[in-house]
């Protein structure tokens, strides 16, 4: 084979991952029923989006800082959440949801520093993934939050749920 058609699923569930990144971090009147992920997600750019990768930045926004002017650890989870959701989309074509995270925070960032983000997918095994986030300050390098969490779909396919 020349590898084209195997190539083809792959780019696409890459740029649907891009798309569902930028989406995400679309403000709250731009779209409705977002706004849980449009917060921490405000003002991100997405550098890279690739087969079990999402790389991206944004700017610490003074809506996600606590009172000493450090980004909120709560949106850190939440965006590093996100992002590891993307690498998934990336590699899976589909949104997981957490069924185990854990993140340990390093140094805070601060109010308009640039930070950027860099999920992975480690592992698959049946329906869970194992997604890794690193979280550092852009100029600096420094070292802000180690995100892990295995993933996994909601349901299995062609399930229907039994209210």
């Amino acid at each position: 084979m020349d590898g084209g058609p195997a190539a083809e699923p792959q780019a696409w569930m890459a740029a649907a991952a891009r798309r569902w990144l930028e989406n995400a971090g679309a403000t709250a009147e731009d779209a409705p029923g977002r706004a849980f992920n449009a917060l921490p997600l405000s003002g991100v750019r997405v550098s890279l989006a690739e087969r079990g990768r999402a790389l991206c930045s944004l700017r610490v926004p003074p809506q996600l800082t606590d009172a000493e002017g450090n980004w909120h650890t709560g949106a850190i989870a939440a965006a590093a959440d996100d992002v590891c959701a993307a690498a998934i989309m990336s590699a899976e074509g589909i949104i997981k949801v957490s069924v185990h995270y854990d993140i340990s925070y390093f140094t805070p960032a601060k109010l308009h520093e640039e930070v950027e983000m860099d999920g992975r997918v480690v592992e698959q095994k049946g329906r869970m993934t194992a997604v890794t986030v690193e979280i550092r300050k852009k100029e600096s390098g420094q070292l802000v939050a180690i995100g892990r969490q295995w993933m996994t779909a909601s349901r299995p396919k062609g399930s229907q749920s039994k209210i």
